[in-house]
């Protein structure tokens, strides 16, 4: 199945992608990688990409990953982040590129929320320079709410 609306639904919904530039570079149901341009207007007083922006690109694909490996459960429940740690590894200079990666079957997350559980899975993000030097690192943690009828 291809997942190439994932890209389109992620521009469309969530304004902060279009605006920031992210590409979606590739989207499987178990991998997102997103690439952010060095914008002038992103950089901060050491002038590289201010700490929101690279949290936003990590978890801009944290939440791609999460829509493409759930898109069948997205009519009863709704992704939302529970929680989320970064580490910044190396100051981030220039274009960056962030790849997420599920770190766990989805198909065992399925099954919590077919127990009736609220499901949690951690979404694993790195992010890299240019030169494709590990600058930071971002794990998050994501639920399945069940949604109301």
């Amino acid at each position: 199945m291809s997942l190439d609306w994932v890209a389109d639904a992620m521009k469309k919904t969530v304004p902060w992608v279009s605006t920031a530039g992210v590409e979606f570079l590739e989207v499987t149901s178990t991998r997102v990688t997103c690439s952010l341009p060095d914008r002038e207007a992103h950089r901060n007083h050491v002038g590289g990409p201010h700490a929101a922006v690279i949290f936003g690109l990590a978890e801009t694909a944290s939440g791609a990953l999460a829509l493409a490996a759930f898109a069948p459960e997205m009519a009863r429940a709704t992704p939302l982040v529970v929680r989320s740690e970064i580490h910044y590894r190396k100051l981030a200079l220039g274009p960056l590129t962030t790849t997420a990666t599920l770190t766990r079957p989805a198909a065992e997350v399925t099954a919590e929320l077919d127990a009736g559980t609220r499901p949690e899975f951690t979404v694993d993000c790195t992010i890299h320079n240019a030169e494709g030097t590990l600058t930071t690192e971002l794990a998050v943690t994501w639920t399945l709410r069940p949604n109301r009828t």
